[in-house]
């Protein structure tokens, strides 16, 4: 299976991001094409438990004797494709769903799965965002309450484990990283991590400060991954290709020194405009500049959140 997508990398960006701000109830015909073509590929991780990419967030998913237990959901118009490549690995009923955040590419398939029967799983922000109309300040754009049987039926203060397939399944809140209601699960006994959008591998990550995310909450919660990550570990992030622990502490890294190079600048008093002009990322885009979110946006992030003491 191959993804395929009619229109320029660019453009598709673009539209994703568009999407993701807008959700799937405001979603348009343009971002219907723009998932038409979008096929849905199956990683094998390790010990019955398979990575996901089709369009939106990195899915995850353990299948065994107890069932299946799936990670996030991507788009709404993903659902049978979804659907599909999960009956390829094993046939028969989701048991449990689990929203590493609220957000519409990692949420929009919510509805459909709980009418197959799933039971949704979340933090407590989650529900709470969903359940109302939520306003994503980086891209301008409103984004109406989800249909009551899309929200979780099942939320979470600090964390939860689930005793599914022979395995522990330890998931757990992180303060104010990508948002207010991320959740990281691990995989103990496989040694495989969800991070969610707290790690976006090889790219600049998405701060969602309105939803309450922050630079310094998600730094610490790469830390705390990186606590439990060993050589061996298998990290499937939120965005870009399975990853590692020498994966994660490089993009740690990054965080730390973006932060840093902000932070300077703001003490010297530089004004905002004159930091984004210049430059201060130029040395790292050629790294980390290849998904949607671009140097001077995240510049920008970076910015707001440490201006708010976070």
């Amino acid at each position: 299976m191959r993804i395929r997508v009619r229109r320029s990398e660019g453009a598709a960006t673009l539209a994703l991001a568009c999407i993701a701000a807008c959700g799937l109830a405001t979603a348009t015909a343009r971002a219907q094409d723009d998932l038409a073509d979008v096929r849905v590929v199956i990683h094998p991780v390790k010990d019955g438990i398979h990575m996901l990419v089709g369009r939106g967030g990195n899915i995850g998913v353990s299948a065994g004797a107890d069932g299946i237990f799936l990670i996030d959901d991507q788009f709404g118009p993903l659902h049978e494709r979804i659907a599909k490549a999960v009956a390829t690995i094993q046939p028969g009923p989701i048991r449990f769903l689990l929203n590493t955040h609220w957000h519409g590419d990692h949420t929009g398939g919510n509805e459909a799965f709980a009418a197959g029967g799933a039971v949704i799983v979340a933090h407590d922000a989650v529900r709470t965002r969903m359940s109302a109309e939520q306003f994503i300040e980086a891209f301008g754009r409103r984004v109406p309450p989800s249909p009551p049987a899309a929200l979780p039926v099942v939320t979470f203060g600090s964390e939860l484990t689930f005793h599914l397939n022979g395995d522990a399944i330890h998931a757990f809140h992180v303060e104010a990283a990508h948002t207010d209601g991320d959740v990281v699960v691990h995989f103990v006994g496989s040694d495989v991590v969800h991070a969610g959008d707290v790690f976006f591998a090889g790219r600049y990550p998405f701060i969602d400060l309105s939803s309450g995310g922050s630079i310094q909450g998600l730094i610490a919660a790469v830390e705390r991954i990186l606590e439990i990550a060993g050589e061996s570990t298998k990290v499937i992030p939120g965005h870009g290709p399975l990853a590692s622990r020498a994966d994660l502490l490089r993009y740690r890294d990054l965080l730390v020194l973006a932060r840093d190079r902000v932070a300077e600048a703001m003490a010297a008093g530089t004004p905002l405009e004159e930091i984004v002009t210049s430059r201060p990322f130029a040395d790292l885009d050629a790294d980390w500049g290849g998904g949607f979110m671009k140097a001077d946006g995240f510049v920008k992030i970076i910015h707001a959140s440490l201006a708010a003491g976070s």
